[in-house]
Parts: C-alpha cells; structure tokens; sequence
C-alpha cells in the first residue's frame, strides 16, 4: 500500500518505512537485504521491538561482552548483527531508526565512517534543536556526558547503512546482562551502564522524536512512505541475511572461554 508522498523538487527520493513493534530480527533482515539488493534510498523506524534482545556488532564476542550464565539462565536471545559497532539490549522502549542510502544520495558525503556519523549528527541536530545539550561524541549520540543513543554502520561498494537504536526508556535490571565493554569512548570515564546512559523521555514525548525524525529525513530527500507490502517483491529476491540469533550451545561454549 502506498501513503502519501513528501515531494520536495530536487531531493533524491528516499522510501519511508515506519513500524510498531517490528521483530528486531525481522527489522535487521530487512535491512540487510535492502542494502545488498536495493537501488534505493531508505528510511526505516520501528517504534520499539517485542521481547528484550541482545544485539551485538559483527565481530563481538560474547564472553568480552556479556555476562553469559545471567543470559543463558533467563533464556534472552542474542543476535550478531551484519554491522560493526557495540552491543545493546533492546526491547518495546527502544526506537530504531535507519537510513539505507546510495553513495551518491547525500552531496559531498563521502563514503567512510566518520563522514557518515558527522552526516547524522547534522541531521539529529536538528530533531533536538533547542532540547538539551545534544551532541555526537565520538559515535555516540549524547545530552552532555550521557549517552542515549548508539550507532552502527555497514559500507558497501555503492551503498552504506547507519542505524541507530535510540534509549527511549531502559529496564535497570536489563543492563546487567551486559559487561563494561574493553574498548570504550574516552568521554565515558570507566563509568558503570546507569551512570553513563540517559532516557530519552526525559526530554521529548516519543511521538515528537518521531515526527521530528521523519521531518529532518524530509529536509534531505523527498519522502515516498510504503508499507511492508509493497517491498515484499523486492524482498523476493534469494537472499541469506548474515544476522542471526546465536544458538545456546555458542553461548555455552563461550562461557567455558569466559571463565577459564
């Protein structure tokens, strides 16, 4: 089913997708096959996701990450995703944004890593424009010291992906599945997860951030708002996405290289 359109004259032309409560899985499926097999630019949100996930980055591992026994023994899924960055839990208060984007959408843009967040952090600028002390630091989107929200990337020979989860709210008892990460941003100063994360409803109503989010992606590209249907040909295409969940007994033989 096609919506309505966001036509602004000379923009490239961006599809919309927005979802409630989409399956993370499901949403990094999409993605992923978006970008390998995609011509076009996308922006995806998806207003929470079901059961608590932990997601982690293509090359993390998880006896360094995360605190394995607590995992396995409440039974919560761990994904590796297709992209690089850190690892995060996530559940129905986390908001996900993502753009999908050709290397020739954004003028000037140059297809690395550091152009890219410096690209998202101009974009955000303007969703919190007047709201908190907004920055990005280093690859964090922060309000003063405290992050809220964390990125990832993935570039290929003609597209690139950022995606974002954002800390809408956080269960206190979530974060203790996750360890201290080894490699962390200098800004974050040793400090333990409540110390170093803020809630993003402490400064804006959830509905707000959205519609900001949508009307800064607008200011960029001319929006074409689908469903889920109307890409279900594209989805056709053979494909094996790379993100999965991993399986109980890697986590158990991770647990066995975590305490030796």
């Amino acid at each position: 089913m096609l919506l309505p359109q966001t036509r602004n004259i000379g923009l490239p032309m961006m599809n919309l997708m927005r979802f409630k409560g989409l399956p993370i899985l499901q949403q990094l499926h999409i993605e992923e096959q978006l970008l390998r097999t995609s011509s076009e630019n996308w922006c995806i949100i998806n207003d929470g996701t079901n059961d608590p996930t932990i997601v982690m980055g293509v090359s993390g591992k998880p006896a360094e990450l995360l605190e394995i026994e607590s995992v396995l023994h409440d039974q919560v899924p761990v994904i590796r995703r297709f992209t690089g960055g850190g690892t995060v839990i996530v559940d129905h208060e986390t908001i996900f944004v993502t753009f999908i984007c050709n290397k020739e959408a954004v003028p000037d843009l140059q297809p690395y890593p550091r152009s890219i967040m410096s690209w998202s952090g101009s974009l955000y600028s303007k969703v919190f424009q007047g709201i908190g002390d907004f920055r990005l630091r280093e690859n964090d989107y922060v309000f003063g010291n405290h992050k809220f929200g964390g990125n990832a990337q993935s570039i290929t020979k003609n597209k690139w992906i950022h995606h974002t989860s954002f800390l809408w709210d956080f269960n206190v008892r979530n974060m203790a599945y996750l360890k201290l990460p080894k490699r962390a941003p200098a800004y974050r100063s040793a400090r333990g997860h409540l110390d170093f994360i803020c809630r993003l409803n402490d400064y804006m109503p959830r509905s707000t951030f959205i519609d900001k989010t949508v009307e800064a992606a607008g200011t960029q590209f001319s929006l074409r708002s689908l469903e889920l249907e109307a890409i279900e040909t594209c989805l056709e295409t053979e494909f094996r996405p790379s993100t999965r969940f991993l399986t109980s007994e890697e986590l158990e033989v991770a647990a066995a290289v975590a305490g030796q």
